[in-house]
């Protein structure tokens, strides 16, 4: 199984293919879309539209793992991160990939085991699971992978719960 995680944004998009076979991961790519803070919001947008839809077309993943949008503190910001989920999930609806989402409490339970686990002990735990030399950067990219990782062990538990 091939899969996308995104950290979703609009000033950096943090991405991570992961290929996962027989309880085994693989990193394929990773990285990050980044738009520039004097650029119009607009414009913004259309390029994490065309980043997302150029890393599906480029990796074909059989499935887009993202996390679900939660209200934190800055009201004007969650707006924006709202819209830049917009654009993603038409992205990758254009490109025929399911889409689904997790809580941050559901990530932290898949990758480590502990639902309220730190960002560090998942970025760590990632890392060792994909056999990284070093935890990505920037964090938003370790976001994405460790988004990856989750739709992993979350779907195969989906599917071995089906036998």
């Amino acid at each position: 199984m091939r899969v996308l995680g995104i950290d979703p944004g609009y000033a950096i998009v943090g991405w991570g293919v992961v290929e996962y076979a027989g309880n085994r991961f693989a990193p394929v790519a990773y990285g990050a879309v980044c738009t520039d803070k004097d650029t119009p919001f607009e414009q913004r947008l259309c390029e994490v539209y065309d980043g997302v839809l150029d890393i599906c077309k480029r990796y074909q993943p059989q499935a887009l793992s993202l996390e679900k949008l939660y209200y934190q503190h800055n009201q004007t910001t969650v707006i924006g991160v709202a819209e830049a989920r917009g654009v993603i999930l038409l992205a990758a609806a254009q490109c025929g990939i399911p889409i689904y989402e997790y809580t941050p409490m559901q990530v932290k339970q898949a990758v480590t085991g502990y639902g309220k686990a730190v960002k560090k002990q998942i970025q760590e735990m990632t890392r060792i699971l994909l056999k990284l030399p070093a935890i990505p950067k920037p964090d938003d990219t370790a976001d994405a992978l460790a988004m990856a990782v989750a739709h992993c062990h979350c779907a195969t538990s989906r599917l071995s719960g089906l036998r």
